[in-house]
C-alpha cells in the first residue's frame, strides 16, 4: 500500500524514535478504513517514545493517552511540545498494560502497535484487563510481529542469529492469534490477518544505528525475514 500519511514522519530525527520495525507504517495500514470517529479518545497502548501517539493525534484528530510502562512521561511530553502538538491533545501516562489506571468504559478505541504480543498471550487478557476500559461498540486495533507459520519446535538457524528461543516465543502465526482472541467473550473479532508492510517496516528499522537494530540485522541479512510477518487484529466490544 501507499503510506501517504507516514511519509511525513520519514525524517532521521523522527525515525530515531522508533523502537522496532516502523510503527508508523504499521499503524497506517492497521487503521486503513478504520471506523474510529475523528474526535475519539484513544489509548495508544505501548506507546514507547510517543511517535505513534503523535501520528494518531495529528493524522486522525484523536485525543490520545500515550500509555507506556518503560518511557518517561516528562520526556514524551517535551517531545510532543517540540512538535507543536496542542496542549491536552496527547496525555503521556506511565502505565502497566496489566493494571491500566483509567476509568472503566473511558476509551472509544485502544490502538496497540508492536507491543500487544508481550502481554496479550493470555486468553483472559482481553476480557479481564483491556476491554473493561473500552466503551460499548468501541474498537481494539492491534498490530504485532509474528511468524508466517509457528516453528517453535524447530526454530530456523537464521532467526537464532539475533533472538533466543525465549524472545521468539512472543511471535506466533495468524492461526495462533485467531484462536487466542477468538476465546474473548466481550468482543466480536472483526479480522485477524497478515499485513502487507513486513518488508518495508523492517527495512526502515534496519537502517537505524541503535544496538537493537544492529543486532536484528544478523538474522535479517541471513534471510530470517522469510519466516516473519506482521499481523493485524481488530475487535469491536459488544454491548
Amino acid at each position: 500500500m501507499k503510506y501517504m500519511r507516514s511519509e511525513k514522519y520519514d525524517t532521521p530525527e523522527l525515525q530515531s524514535k522508533i523502537m522496532g520495525p516502523n510503527p508508523i507504517k504499521l499503524e497506517e495500514e492497521l487503521l486503513d478504513g478504520n471506523q474510529i470517529p475523528q474526535d475519539a479518545v484513544v489509548c495508544d497502548l505501548g506507546s514507547g517514545q510517543g511517535l505513534t501517539s503523535v501520528f494518531l493525534a495529528k493524522e486522525y484528530g484523536f485525543t490520545v493517552y500515550a500509555a507506556d510502562l518503560w518511557s518517561d512521561p516528562a520526556e514524551n511530553q517535551a517531545f510532543f511540545d517540540s512538535l507543536g502538538v496542542p496542549a491536552g491533545k496527547i496525555i503521556p501516562v506511565k502505565a502497566d498494560a496489566m493494571e491500566l489506571p483509567f476509568e472503566k468504559c473511558f476509551f472509544d478505541a485502544i490502538v496497540s502497535t508492536d507491543s500487544y504480543n508481550y502481554f496479550g498471550r493470555d486468553p483472559a487478557y482481553l476480557d479481564d484487563k483491556l476491554l473493561p476500559f473500552v466503551k460499548a461498540g468501541g474498537l481494539v486495533c492491534i498490530a504485532i510481529p509474528g511468524m508466517k507459520r509457528d516453528c517453535h519446535e524447530n526454530l530456523p538457524g537464521e532467526l537464532l542469529l539475533s533472538w533466543t528461543p525465549e524472545q521468539l516465543d512472543y511471535m506466533h502465526d495468524v492461526s495462533y492469534w485467531t484462536k487466542m482472541v477468538g476465546q474473548c467473550k466481550d468482543a466480536e473479532v472483526l479480522s485477524v490477518k497478515e499485513m502487507e508492510s513486513n518488508d518495508e517496516v523492517w527495512a526502515d528499522w534496519l537502517k537505524q544505528e541503535n544496538e537493537y537494530a544492529v543486532g536484528d540485522r544478523k538474522s535479517m541479512e541471513a534471510g530470517g525475514g522469510k519466516y516473519l510477518n506482521f499481523i493485524s487484529i481488530v475487535l469491536r466490544k459488544k454491548g
